[in-house]
């Protein structure tokens, strides 16, 4: 294999890991440019060093066999490292989880971890193509997928209020017309400057075309209602 072939590898390992890497940087994520970057090198090596036994070994069944014409037998299993980049990477993504207030986060650096070793695997074993390709199906991913398909999660709403025979009608009501589903409430009463203030917690479930920020601006507008904040479940 020629130096400047290695070297184009190399570099298109280093491009697509400071791309994706960039973009987590920019979200302030675990996992920034200079982690992908390596990860992406190290992966695109690893592949490197594959290729380069395979051909070591295929040259040198050649040599035995021009020299006393008969094959030396020299064999390797290709891809044996490559495989324990694509199971090893696991730890280095399992430190950028983490759980902090019942809520797990980092799931999506992780994933763009693995995904970088795998796109520094095809890098180093020459398969230009797939790694642009894959590279852009990664970034659209982390940026367009997001924006284009709207999902929302079922959430916890805190909503404190007071004159309960006309507010939680008024809720009700706001649910039904806004096509939200309500699968489990909690209330609470206590007692605050000489007046009753409920508290009811919702577990409810949005329609896509509705947004919990949207729910929450509704609601503070009306003056019987003192706050409304989101959970996670």
């Amino acid at each position: 294999m020629a130096w400047w072939v290695i070297g184009l590898r190399m570099l298109l390992a280093v491009s697509v890991g400071c791309v994706i890497g960039v973009e987590r940087e920019r979200k302030n994520r675990p996992a920034g440019m200079r982690t992908h970057v390596l990860v992406c090198v190290g992966a695109a090596m690893i592949a490197l060093m594959d290729c380069l036994n395979a051909d070591r070994a295929f040259a040198y069944n050649l040599l035995g066999q021009a020299e006393d014409m008969r094959n030396t037998g020299v064999a390797i299993s290709v891809g044996r490292m490559s495989a324990q980049v694509v199971s090893g990477i696991g730890f280095l993504g399992a430190g950028t989880i983490f759980i902090a207030q019942k809520k797990i986060a980092g799931l999506t650096t992780a994933a763009s971890l693995w995904a970088s070793a795998c796109l520094g695997l095809a890098a180093g074993m020459g398969y230009y193509l797939l790694v642009i390709l894959g590279c852009g199906l990664v970034m659209g991913t982390l940026t367009v997928m997001q924006r284009v398909v709207h999902v929302n999660q079922i959430k916890n709403l805190e909503v404190k209020y007071v004159h309960r025979q006309v507010t939680q009608p008024l809720l009700a009501s706001y649910f039904e017309e806004k096509g939200v589903r309500v699968m489990d409430v909690n209330f609470h009463m206590e007692v605050v400057d000489g007046r009753n203030v409920y508290t009811n917690l919702y577990t409810i479930d949005l329609p896509n075309h509705t947004a919990y920020r949207d729910v929450i601006v509704h609601l503070s507008e009306n003056e019987n209602i003192l706050g409304v904040r989101t959970r996670n479940v």
